[in-house]
């Protein structure tokens, strides 16, 4: 592994008196894959806006490659990948092309066209997501998962250093998050991008981590997932505040 790329120093939290957070204190090395796992309202989504500079931590420090969050400026070398919205308009009229080339709008800016490097570009992150035979296709005639692959390359069309999703499987079926989680090992494998994944894939996610984090207002557990896999029940129910079965996948 590389240099830190996230550096967090006794982070705390608090939202109208409401603990949030607590003594947050992890590093993600550059070229890291890290699940962050733990129970809705544990915290991780308030965890990615400070890491964003959304939020200002109460207490506590956010360094990124070296710098305080809130004044790191290269904000081109971080993509971000939200939960796709259930709410999405299936009528929207844009096709895969246009979705992708919005990564590079504010970039480039709303009144400039784009030149031949910006649409090589464009082309260059469809095809990382396996998606060239759609690139004429209206976005909301796609399925959840290659929805999904297009918000990915909207993302790394500005050649991000680092990729940070919430919860990204959310409403793809079953059959097709195995290879989700296979395209995001081929990034960070193949491309060495660094991953941050929030995710409540408890299986799948260890097979292509290099790192599993459980976060339940501070961080129970940081490690290799081996050691996460060694876990018993009591010590998994312990970090999310209530019974937990682990979910095995054969495959």
């Amino acid at each position: 592994m590389g240099n830190s790329v996230i550096s967090m120093n006794n982070v705390s939290y608090t939202y109208d008196q409401k603990l949030v957070l607590k003594n947050i204190n992890f590093e993600l090395a550059e070229g890291a894959f890290l699940g962050l796992l733990g129970p809705n309202g544990g915290g991780k989504t308030t965890l990615v806006k400070l890491i964003l500079g959304l939020l200002k931590p109460t207490y506590g420090s956010v360094r990124l490659y070296g710098k305080p969050a809130a004044q790191f400026k290269d904000k081109y070398s971080i993509g971000f990948v939200s939960q796709k919205s259930n709410a999405f308009n299936k009528g929207f009229p844009a096709t895969v092309y246009e979705v992708v080339s919005m990564g590079l709008t504010a970039k480039v800016g709303y009144l400039r066209f784009f030149t031949r490097r910006h649409k090589q570009l464009i082309l260059r992150a469809i095809e990382q997501v396996g998606m060239t035979d759609y690139i004429h296709t209206n976005i909301g005639e796609l399925s959840g998962g290659q929805q999904q692959r297009v918000f990915i390359a909207r993302a790394l069309v500005s050649d991000p250093k680092l990729l940070i999703l919430d919860e990204p499987t959310v409403g793809v079926d079953s059959a097709n998050v195995q290879r989700f989680y296979e395209l995001l090992h081929r990034l960070n494998k193949d491309q060495g991008i660094t991953m941050l994944l929030i995710t409540h894939d408890t299986g799948i996610i260890t097979e292509f981590a290099t790192d599993i984090a459980c976060l339940n207002q501070t961080i129970h557990f940081h490690g290799e997932p081996d050691a996460y896999r060694a876990l018993n029940k009591a010590d998994l129910s312990n970090m999310y505040g209530y019974n937990v079965n682990k979910v095995v996948h054969d495959h």
